[in-house]
């Protein structure tokens, strides 16, 4: 069996105030070619499909597009499952009528995990769609157990699973969450990690043979070829420069066996860093004219005079400029207190900013209640 599996499209996403909806719209031209090259069995898309919970209306519009052209000129399955971005709610509108028409999108998580069984000339193959969840949804349906983290939470998931299923026969997992091991990147909203960590152990997914996941950006295999992140459809930032995009495109044999292949997109306009001096960057053949997002960095250190202004009439797509000065230590050192708190939780992030305003620690009672109003924030957002 065939299986093309994409995620993260982000619809409606903006970068650097640019919305994104006409680059998407280009990339995902090349995501029905590649249908029609690959005659895949099945289509996976593992979440993130828009960028946030109320999205655009031209978001709406594109993906209304999209899914209107699969299943008007495509005889396959396609199943999508709701990522952190995305509204449950808004996605899962007219799920049941699509059905009809094989489309399958799951986006309120609810057990027991909807499962959708599609045989090839080997027999059946098992899919398992996982819509994205915080522990306390699952929390909620065990209150038996203690569920803190997204660890434990998939722990009790993957379970209600695979206590019923057939060994002998072939299992195909949809998720949408961080692996242990992952390479993240700037454009990727925390997971929460309200009581717990956000990441979960790749063992947890030993007794499927493919792992179709969304949410890192970067196309990336954990740990063992079945277990994959096909990345996202474009970059959304420039910490992801030096990504190359893809579609994960997945051969199941009768076996279980898998192999896999990343083939990948190009977009109508590329996101670069680039690094030089004024004068060259204006005037040298070494930097030419271009309408890709570009972060410039200049190295000259003397005052420039409005340089964005001349440098967009060659470059009209700068979404940032930088002039890099020399480091002091103490800068270095900032630099590096800058990094930490990019990998703190929103409640260790609050409590560094109480104690600089208080000179004070946060006390328990103060916590609970503000991991209160983060947790609620978080469903709000998510259209909950």
């Amino acid at each position: 069996m065939r299986i093309l599996h994409t995620a993260d499209w982000h619809l409606g996403k903006i970068v650097n105030g640019v919305h994104m909806t006409e680059d998407q719209a280009y990339v995902l031209e090349q995501f029905f070619e590649l249908i029609k090259e690959y005659s895949p069995d099945v289509v996976i898309i593992a979440g993130d499909i828009y960028d946030r919970s109320i999205p655009p209306k031209e978001a709406v519009e594109l993906l209304d597009q999209t899914f209107t052209r699969l299943i008007k000129n495509f005889d396959i399955p396609i199943l999508v499952i709701s990522g952190n971005h995305d509204s449950p709610d808004r996605l899962q509108f007219g799920s049941q009528l699509f059905r009809n028409q094989q489309l399958y999108i799951e986006s309120r998580f609810e057990l027991p995990i909807e499962q959708l069984t599609f045989t090839d000339e080997a027999g059946p193959v098992h899919f398992y769609l996982i819509p994205y969840f915080e522990p306390a949804d699952v929390q909620n349906i065990f209150p038996e157990q203690q569920i803190d983290s997204h660890q434990e939470a998939m722990e009790a998931v993957i379970d209600s699973i695979t206590e019923t299923i057939n060994r002998k026969e072939r299992h195909v997992c949809i998720a949408h969450a961080f692996l242990a091991g992952g390479m993240e990147s700037d454009s990727e909203h925390r997971l929460s990690m309200i009581g717990g960590s956000p990441y979960i152990d790749v063992n947890v997914f030993n007794a499927f043979d493919y792992v179709a996941l969304g949410h890192l950006h970067q196309p990336q295999k954990i740990k063992t070829d079945h277990i994959q992140y096909s990345g996202s459809l474009l970059k959304y930032s420039f910490s992801e420069a030096n990504q190359k995009k893809s579609i994960t495109v997945i051969d199941i044999n009768d076996k279980g066996e898998i192999e896999y292949q990343r083939i990948p997109l190009q977009p109508k306009r590329d996101m670069r860093v680039i690094k030089g001096y004024f004068d060259q960057l204006l005037n040298s053949s070494r930097y030419p004219a271009s309408e890709d997002y570009l972060h410039i960095r200049l190295l000259d250190d003397g005052q420039l005079l409005d340089p964005i202004s001349q440098l967009r009439k060659k470059f009209p797509n700068i979404l940032r400029l930088e002039k890099v000065l020399k480091q002091s230590d103490r800068s270095l050192d900032q630099l590096e207190r800058v990094k930490q708190r990019k990998r703190l939780s929103e409640i260790e992030l609050f409590e560094a900013f109480y104690q600089e305003m208080t000179d004070e620690r946060l006390s328990d009672k103060r916590k609970t209640i503000v991991n209160q109003v983060i947790d609620q924030l978080t469903k709000e957002e998510r259209g909950q």
